[in-house]
This record gives C-alpha cells, sequence and structure tokens, in this order.
C-alpha cells in the first residue's frame, strides 16, 4: 500500500494509504488524521492487509500516536483487524454504532475500549479537532455512519462512493492526462454496478443526499475506490441522487 497526504494545514493532516498490488481481497482505502500530534484512523481495515496497512501507516505516522478509530460498519474489511491494532495500541478509543458493538467484538480483542455511537450520530474532539459524526443508515449497513471535518473540508464517505478499480489506480478520481468530466465519467462505470447492488434503499440515498449537499466538501473519501475532490464531489453526489438503487437483482 502506498500512504498519500492529501491536505495539510499547521498541525493538521490527513493521510490516504490505499492500493494494494494484487487483490487477494476486495481492494480497501484506509484514512488517517492527525491533529496536534494526535491521530485517528477512519475504517482501519481487515485482518489481511493489516501488515501493508500498518507499514504504509508507518511512512506518515507513528503508531503511538493513535488515540482513536471511527468504524463506519461492522463489515471485516472494516475493521476485522481490531484485535492486531489493541495488541499494538491498547488505549485506542473504537468509536462504533451501538448496535455494532456486541457484533464487532466477535472479531476479538474483549477489552478493546469500543464506545457506541448513538443513531442520530455526534460528535469526536482529536486535539483541536471537532468532527462531526454523520448518520448514513442503510448505506449500505442497517447501522452505518460517515465523518465530516469541517476545516479540512474532507469527508469519510465509507462504502458509498465506492469503485473497485485495478491495482495501480490514483488515490484521485481526476486523472492528469483527462478533463476533470471525463474522468469523472470513465470512474462512474466502475462505482455503478456496486451502488446499485450494495445500496438497498432509495429513501436513505436520498436523505444522505440532502444531508451531505449542505455541507463544503473538498474531499469525498470512500473506503474503496478513489477521492473525489472539486466539482466531482457534486457530479458525485448528483449522479448518487439520480441512480435507482437496491436494483442489480434479476
Amino acid at each position: 500500500m502506498k500512504a498519500e497526504t492529501f491536505f495539510s494545514e499547521g498541525e493538521h493532516h490527513w493521510f490516504t494509504l490505499y492500493d494494494q498490488d494484487e487483490h487477494r481481497v476486495i481492494d480497501s482505502n484506509v484514512y488517517a488524521l492527525q491533529v496536534d500530534g494526535q491521530t485517528l484512523l477512519c475504517d482501519p481495515g481487515g485482518f489481511e492487509i493489516f501488515p501493508q496497512v500498518f507499514s504504509a501507516l508507518t511512512a506518515v505516522v507513528s503508531p503511538s500516536t493513535i488515540k482513536q478509530a471511527f468504524v463506519s460498519h461492522q463489515d471485516p474489511d472494516i475493521a476485522s483487524s481490531l484485535p492486531l491494532w489493541n495488541a499494538c495500541n491498547p488505549d485506542i478509543t473504537w468509536r462504533v454504532s451501538e448496535l455494532w458493538v456486541g457484533f464487532i467484538r466477535h472479531y476479538g480483542a474483549l477489552d478493546a475500549n469500543l464506545v457506541g455511537i448513538p443513531d442520530q450520530g455526534g460528535e469526536i474532539v482529536l486535539g483541536t479537532a471537532r468532527l462531526q459524526i454523520i448518520p448514513a443508515h442503510y448505506l449500505h449497513a442497517s447501522a452505518n455512519f460517515h465523518l465530516y471535518d469541517p476545516r479540512a473540508k474532507v469527508f469519510f464517505s465509507g462504502d458509498v462512493g465506492a469503485a473497485l478499480l485495478p491495482p495501480g489506480h490514483s488515490a484521485f478520481v481526476d486523472r492528469r492526462n483527462l478533463e476533470s468530466s471525463a474522468a469523472f465519467d470513465a470512474h462512474i462505470k466502475q462505482a455503478e454496478y456496486f451502488h446499485k447492488r450494495w445500496m438497498p434503499s432509495n429513501a436513505a440515498k436520498r436523505d444522505w443526499c440532502e444531508r451531505v449537499s449542505k455541507l463544503e466538501i473538498d474531499f469525498l473519501c470512500p473506503q474503496h475506490g478513489a477521492i473525489y475532490t472539486g466539482q466531482n464531489v457534486q457530479r458525485f453526489i448528483d449522479w448518487f441522487d439520480s441512480l435507482d438503487v437496491g436494483s442489480a437483482i434479476g
């Protein structure tokens, strides 16, 4: 995996860890936010990719600075690495939906500090940063959350915006050899089936699009695929809003 800084201002830094060289398992992105020397991980990944994630992370931050981890939902590609992270640093506080706390403990590390997030969301404080936990229920899990950093205008969108890309892909939807809208059109073809199959509710989708459209977002960061920036953020929201989801059966 590779580590890349995509936002840096003073003591406030966002990193993406992305792109497995070979896809033995589904390709996943892990994001790290460091503020005032404290680090938070977003969806720290599955057991299988822990060595690659840990190696890439140490290139940009010290694992000893990890204070918190945000877990969007219960899937193994999201958090089955929890016992390994807990063994490295038992002081990490894990933020996860109240609905999934008991399920996630099946991954192990019964002594891990899991803090439940209520259905309406909430806030995470990391150093001087105040991050908003945004409800995204049924997209695709029945209890699901996203994370918004208003200072950096970074929105971690979990599986929303995901695309299944080939090895060697860029960290960003925009490509140097394509105009932005053309890059979006090429990219979104690799996201369409995923969203039709894994997003079951048009009502939940519309609620999310209305909620997220009110936020200032410079970076929309999914857990699979590539980061949407600039005009591609609104392009994605508009595309998703018009997509008939839960429709890939038959």
